[in-house]
């Protein structure tokens, strides 16, 4: 999705190590495509709203492979959940301009880009902290502290990249570290942000809720983010706009109303902790029951991906790998694709391994995630031991998740009456990407302690 008028940036994703050769058939007028690179650039010259339909061809010695790309022009961004890095979980105040340049560098090299991850975003601490001023010049825009000496050089060599950027502010006076936010300064702030060339932009409740009498009123809550969000629609750069203020209110009910594209639907996920299933579980559980609130350009956001290796959000820790078993490192990118949330990773993009890249970057399982219908799967069974979520396809097919919640490896069964089918079935192992064969009623499999059996149904 672009809004008339506003710059397009877009990566062809490719796997490969090959070098290769792109084309693009049906470009729309004003943009134009880099064949060595993938990357496409400018602004559409349609100044009218509508799809524009494109096919994208990469090859190399080995063959080619060629794939339909849809450029909406209107209002609404962000058409599938949003998907890339975010500093807070592993830098913490740490966060610096060659951080930044470096995680850009990292999501090419380890091929995360090529999966579709493109959002290179900083969290809190990039402005100046409490008690070091000046906190903004002499026209009145904010100051960025000395590990960013220039944003909009850091933003273009992301861009080069095929990439985009996003960075954090609060409503508040100060952001949640304390460092200085954008309150009584919203429009300046967000015209900065625009001239820098940022692209997401996460907006933090932080210190705002002292200026509130109630900080669970719906109708107090929707002042700030209203307010940005009517100055982001009126800025000449497109700015995917998360709201975050941890489900206070029933965002999921407002939240698109006044220009969201996520909006956090809970506590920070490092922070929640189950006695007895992992925090992402908890989390979840919680985020599932909103699929009613998810559509294209809406999404419910339950937090990070937080694997890999890992900070603690409490101590700003320098990271350690992650105590989730693999099993529930499968189970955590299987329910976060379908519930339709937002696909941001904030573990150390220096040290990614095998596995991590495995769980992250699987495209079955990102399509699920980023399917063009934009429905949220829906909680069809729901015990202490046991999740089933189901989730609409744009095919026509539905994906089915078996959660085993329980402490041993047993028997699930997708049963089509309960999922509100009928007929033979072909069942698709996601992960593995293979079809395991025709089912006339229901289909079973065994599933490990905390573990997932990520299948797709279609009609035969």
């Amino acid at each position: 999705g672009v809004r008339l008028g506003r710059p397009v940036i877009y990566r062809i994703p490719a796997t490969g190590k090959r070098p290769m050769t792109f084309t693009a058939e049906g470009l729309p007028e004003g943009l134009k495509l880099d064949s060595k690179t993938g990357i496409i650039t400018g602004t559409i010259a349609s100044k009218e709203p509508g799809d524009h339909n494109v096919t994208l061809e990469a090859s190399n010695e080995h063959g080619k492979s060629s794939r339909p790309l849809k450029f909406v022009v209107g209002d609404t961004l962000a058409l599938t959940p949003p998907m890339g890095w975010n500093s807070w979980y592993i830098h913490y105040h740490r966060v610096s301009d060659k951080i930044m340049r470096e995680a850009a560098d990292q999501m090419i090299a380890s091929g995360m880009a090529d999966y579709g991850y493109s959002y290179v975003n900083i969290d809190d601490c990039w402005m100046q902290p409490q008690g070091q001023e000046p906190y903004r010049g002499a026209d009145g825009a904010i100051l960025c502290n000395k590990k960013f000496p220039d944003m909009k050089a850091m933003n273009d060599y992301i861009h080069a990249k095929g990439l985009k950027s996003g960075l954090y502010t609060s409503p508040g006076e100060w952001t949640c570290a304390r460092y200085v936010g954008s309150y009584k300064h919203e429009l300046i702030d967000a015209s900065q942000f625009a001239k820098w060339g940022f692209d997401f932009l996460k907006y933090d409740l932080c210190t705002y809720g002292r200026l509130m009498k109630n900080t669970n009123d719906p109708a107090e809550l929707q002042v700030p983010y209203k307010k940005m969000g009517d100055i982001l629609k009126t800025l000449d750069r497109d700015i995917v706009y998360n709201l975050c203020e941890y489900g206070k209110g029933s965002v999921w009910k407002w939240g698109c109303r006044v220009g969201g594209n996520c909006w956090r639907t809970t506590g920070d996920l490092g922070l929640e902790k189950d006695k007895r299933l992992p925090g992402f579980y908890y989390i979840g559980f919680r985020n599932a029951k909103l699929y009613e609130y998810a559509k294209p350009g809406c999404w419910n956001d339950p937090d990070y991906i937080l694997i890999g290796y890992v900070g603690d959000a409490r101590k700003g820790g320098l990271g350690k790998p992650t105590t989730l078993s693999g099993d529930e490192q499968y189970a955590y990118m299987s329910m976060w694709s379908l519930m339709a949330a937002p696909l941001i990773f904030s573990g150390d993009m220096a040290k990614l391994d095998e596995f991590t890249l495995n769980v992250l970057c699987n495209c079955e399982v990102i399509d699920i995630n980023q399917d063009p219908l934009g429905k949220q799967a829906k909680i069809i069974t729901q015990t202490d031991d046991l999740l089933v979520l189901a989730k609409p396809m744009q095919d026509g097919s539905l994906a089915v998740g078996l959660f085993n919640l329980g402490e041993k490896r047993r028997k699930l069964t997708a049963d089509w009456a309960e999922l509100g089918l009928t007929g033979p079935k072909i069942v698709r192992d996601v992960w593995r990407h293979r079809d395991i064969g025709t089912f006339d009623k229901e289909f079973t499999a065994e599933v490990n302690r905390h573990g997932i059996c990520l299948i797709r149904l279609r009609a035969k």
